[in-house]
């Protein structure tokens, strides 16, 4: 491989696996905006007889077989029902029992559920992955199990790749908690309920064949209808498509750590210190432990303060779904749900609406949510002093978790924020350099840890606000001296091979990092 140096200064290579790459230029330089544009797969009736179509299939192999899937290919799935899902294994089993190899899998990410996947990378069903891993698949990756060099993009960035023609979808399989046998389907009925599909609804767009696979199969028409019959080649019914229960998983549940929630606090009293809190604000808010005890924290503030938000969008959970019932926020805009009490609201209350993950963040749309949020905080692996943020890997080095939505807000958002600890097991959180770069610091306002607030120095306007302010706000490498000082410094560069093992790409289509990998 050769290698340039990107605009923050990272080594990338220049192509993989015979596609041409480009260095990321810039948070917002978009080099590859005028570049091509895919065009949708042409949908098609096909009656097999004067009666009328019949798309309902008898098992997963009927469906891989009439699809014409077959060796080198590209399949694809969601990931609404998270750590339940079963239907990526279901379809890589009887893909492995057919014979079918070389494929490239495009989830919306995989979870630990997801771990036979190493079995089929290492029977050669498997060769390249191209979507976020979070956890066993992402380690044995990471340790060179994966033949091809892997792609993990953020949620709008996938969208973008498939619009833009750099992800072709062969076939997808779209995990359906609810559906007709004509294709109808949604995600808000059945016990295997996941809320919205809106992670599939560009694979239903732009694949060249669709399957919808349910363990839930009503009369026509299936009602609501978030995929349309018109985007759907074949129907299967199995007898269960997911376990719901694992949606909520140890990331989606509120902190009850006294320093975790010292961080909340300070993050959402500067939240309501800043420009952005007012009447008619709008805010996205994350599923994890500390993300939920902000969420918490600011609707305790608006109801003091006497405003509401306009809208809450994001992963929603049942603090942003109360907050909704209280009146303390006008809508909520969905692009997942983390928990039983926000399906149901998703299906009850015409305030609570489902967006697709191209409305959400698709930088090359013409109507990308994060763009006109007021404030977003996420978290994050390690920061630097530079403001960079990894969410993929650890100081060590393995790969283990993905991108999420987390480069789109960043870049979108007026303030973006990341609130984390300043160390964990004393590990530094916030150091010299991050092992790997997802977002860069140009979109990053403010950190948020347990020894202060740092505000990123390219926000002036901000410094200039909180002048005076009670406020910890420090310097981002005062608060790394510290950090330092507590855990004794850096920890030991990660043992890297030669070999690249996944490659970061920005939202718009760029290489903003390498994953190296990582020594046995």
């Amino acid at each position: 491989m050769e290698f340039v140096k990107n605009a923050i200064g990272r080594e990338v290579p220049t192509e993989a696996d015979g596609r041409v790459l480009t260095p990321f230029q810039g948070a917002f330089a978009d080099p590859l905006r005028e570049g091509k544009r895919a065009t949708p797969s042409r949908p098609h009736s096909h009656p097999e007889h004067k009666g009328g179509e019949r798309k309902l299939l008898a098992n997963i192999k009927e469906a891989i077989a009439k699809t014409g899937l077959r060796d080198g290919m590209t399949i694809s799935f969601h990931h609404h029902l998270r750590n339940g899902d079963y239907v990526v294994n279901m379809v890589l089993e009887a893909c492995a029992e057919m014979g079918i190899k070389d494929l490239t899998i495009a989830p919306s990410a995989l979870f630990p559920v997801h771990s036979p996947v190493i079995d089929h990378i290492k029977n050669g069903v498997v060769r390249n992955i191209q979507g976020s891993m979070n956890g066993p698949v992402g380690a044995f990756v990471s340790k060179g199990g994966l033949p091809t060099t892997a792609i993990l993009r953020s949620h709008g960035g996938r969208v973008r790749a498939i619009e833009d023609g750099d992800l072709h979808i062969d076939v997808a399989f779209c995990a359906a908690p609810c559906a007709d046998d004509f294709g109808n389907a949604n995600g808000l009925h059945g016990t295997s309920a996941c809320g919205p599909l809106g992670y599939m609804q560009i694979d239903s767009q732009y694949a060249d064949k669709f399957v919808v696979i349910t363990d839930n199969l009503v009369s026509f028409p299936c009602i609501p209808i978030d995929i349309p019959s018109t985007h759907v080649d074949y129907v299967v019914e199995v007898d269960k498509i997911g376990d719901p229960s694992q949606i909520v998983s140890g990331t989606t549940r509120i902190t009850n750590s006294p320093g975790r929630l010292y961080i909340a606090k300070l993050a959402a009293e500067f939240i309501r210190k800043s420009p952005y809190y007012r009447d008619g604000w709008g805010f996205q808010t994350g599923a994890g432990g500390i993300s939920l005890a902000v969420t918490k924290f600011l609707g305790d503030f608006m109801r003091e303060d006497g405003i509401n938000a306009e809208y809450i969008n994001g992963g929603i959970t049942k603090f942003a779904v109360d907050l909704l019932h209280e009146g303390i926020t006008k809508k909520l805009l969905d692009g997942q749900v983390f928990d039983t009490a926000a399906i149901a609201s998703l299906r009850d209350d015409p305030m609570h609406q489902q967006i697709n993950l191209g409305m959400y963040a698709n930088m090359h749309s013409k109507g990308c949510m994060v763009n006109v949020q007021d404030v977003g905080f996420l978290g994050a692996t390690e920061v630097d002093v530079d403001f960079h943020v990894n969410v993929n890997t650890h100081s060590d080095g393995m790969l283990l978790h993905g991108i999420g939505g987390h480069s789109d807000v960043s870049a979108g958002a007026k303030l973006s924020m990341m609130i984390i600890p300043a160390y964990r097991k004393r590990i530094p959180v916030i150091r010299e350099s991050v092992t790997t770069v997802t977002t860069p610091g140009e979109t990053v306002d403010v950190i948020v840890c347990d020894l202060g607030i740092a505000i990123n120095p390219l926000r002036e306007d901000l410094i200039e606000h909180f002048k005076g302010s009670k406020l910890p706000i420090r310097d981002i490498r005062d608060i790394k001296r510290e950090v330092d000082e507590i855990t004794g410094g850096e920890p030991e560069q990660p043992k890297l091979a030669d070999r690249v093992i996944a490659l970061i790409e920005y939202r718009d289509g760029t290489i903003i990092d390498k994953v190296m990998q990582v020594k046995r």
